[in-house]
């Protein structure tokens, strides 16, 4: 079912979005997927900033290119 791993936890695409449509899953996943990767500073960010912006731009991106962007690299 799950492809590729661009979601959270490799979970399908409408299983993600669904997730990041309610603003504390989509904080809690995306805090945790953040630092599983190992993207320390991407994940404080997410924790510090992830009830505004960002879940915005995750819920954007998610139904626009079927996938959650990671901004940051760091």
């Amino acid at each position: 079912m799950a492809s590729k791993k661009s979601d959270y936890f490799g979970l399908s695409w409408i299983v993600s979005l669904i997730l990041a449509i309610i603003p504390v899953t989509s904080w809690i996943c995306g805090a945790i997927t953040r630092f599983s990767e190992g993207k320390i500073v991407a994940g404080l960010i997410r924790l510090i900033f992830g009830f505004n912006i960002v879940w915005i731009l995750d819920l954007v991106f998610m139904i626009l290119q079927k996938k959650i962007c990671r901004l940051l690299n760091i």
